[in-house]
């Protein structure tokens, strides 16, 4: 297979519903160290483009990170066969200090119907999943990333119809929940940028709790400063939950055409009977039926009804919202510098995986997800 590239400027990347192709998450990673790029892609299976970032990472090299994309799946039976063409092709056009490129890939997984069907607990180890990636690729070079950039298991409420109908399809618990947070007297409003240190500290405190390294303040400052104000295919929004004077939670929802997908949350350690994380979900829902989108993205979950899973209690509390889980096919990696690339995965997976300091560094993209 051959893949014909294109470069483009950033404002001519195609309309899309995924946030992080788009000119919009190329401009928040270059105020973060990042070097956005993009491509036109022109394959005998597709025509469509690509938002790829560049970054220096241990000494003189680099790592180039397709933030889920390609966006267009081919068949499972050439996709392994596409990254590879896509991969060469990028590593022509890429700086040469490069020391390999990961995908991060928004495509539904191929054990899906497995996930669901047989109730597995977890997805095949990566050594099986890597063979059936690399099946009839010429290098059998593809490797499955001991970090997933975004999650790839996050859950997906539909939110067309009446807000009655999207109740219903809630379970007793929430709906509940969500009546108790309202009678206890919890408001929910679209906050102003200037809020943002209020968030910060909720996301602060739930880092905290959860065990899980918090990223920078710079970092959700680049999410609003790097919006334009007008901009119509996408709107960044800041929620807050409160009681009287007190904060109880907060969210960062990105609207892109038909989908929201709720980028970071935080909650605080007081008054959690007062239920504001629901009731902040409710609203985040609200408001994006008044903005046309037909699915709510709440993030990340464990993939199955697994106890011992550290996703679980997002599990518990998310599926409550009534919705399905969308298995996706995860961050692969493909080497170039052999030797540099071994360097870092090593430090990665040694330093703990999706929580270490080196997945932050290397741009998690947020941690609800």
């Amino acid at each position: 297979m051959k893949v014909c590239l294109k470069s483009k400027n950033l404002r001519e990347l195609y309309p899309t519903d995924i946030v992080f192709q788009t000119e919009y998450w190329g401009k928040v990673k270059s105020r973060l160290g990042w070097k956005p790029y993009a491509f036109d892609i022109d394959t005998s299976l597709c025509r469509e483009d690509v938002l790829v970032l560049i970054k220096s990472f241990e000494g003189n090299s680099s790592v180039a990170y397709v933030p889920q994309g390609p966006e267009i799946a081919p068949d499972e039976e050439s996709r392994g066969i596409f990254l590879e063409a896509l991969s060469e092709s990028l590593a022509e056009r890429l700086d040469s200090r490069i020391a390999f490129i990961r995908y991060d890939l928004p495509w539904m997984s191929p054990y899906a119907q497995e996930m669901n069907r047989k109730q597995w607990y977890d997805f095949p180890e990566s050594r099986v999943r890597e063979m059936r990636m690399n099946f009839a690729t010429r290098n059998w070079n593809l490797k499955k990333a001991p970090v997933d950039m975004t999650v790839s298991d996050s859950f997906i409420v539909r939110i067309e119809g009446t807000e009655e109908e999207i109740l219903s399809r809630m379970k007793p618990k929430t709906r509940y929940n969500i009546n108790l947070a309202r009678r206890k007297g919890v408001e929910v409003r679209v906050a102003p940028v200037e809020k943002l240190p209020v968030f910060y500290r909720l996301y602060q405190e739930t880092a905290l709790r959860n065990g899980f390294p918090a990223s920078e303040f710079r970092y959700f400052s680049a999410l609003f400063s790097a919006h334009e104000k007008g901009q119509s295919d996408l709107e960044v929004v800041l929620l807050l939950a409160t009681h009287s004077r007190d904060a109880l939670a907060g969210a960062v929802i990105a609207i892109s055409k038909t989908r929201a997908i709720f980028l970071h949350g935080g909650s605080s350690n007081e008054k959690r009977n007062y239920m504001g994380s629901y009731a902040m979900h409710w609203e985040a829902i609200r408001y994006a039926r008044s903005r046309q989108c037909r699915t709510y993205d709440m993030g990340g979950v464990s993939p199955s009804k697994d106890p011992g899973h550290s996703f679980f209690g997002l599990y518990r509390f998310k599926t409550g919202f009534g919705g399905d889980i969308l298995h996706r096919s995860g961050s692969w990696d493909y080497p170039i510098d052999q030797e540099a690339y071994m360097t870092f995965r090593n430090l990665e997976t040694f330093q703990g995986g999706k929580d270490s300091d080196t997945a932050h560094r290397l741009g998690c993209l947020h941690s609800s997800y």
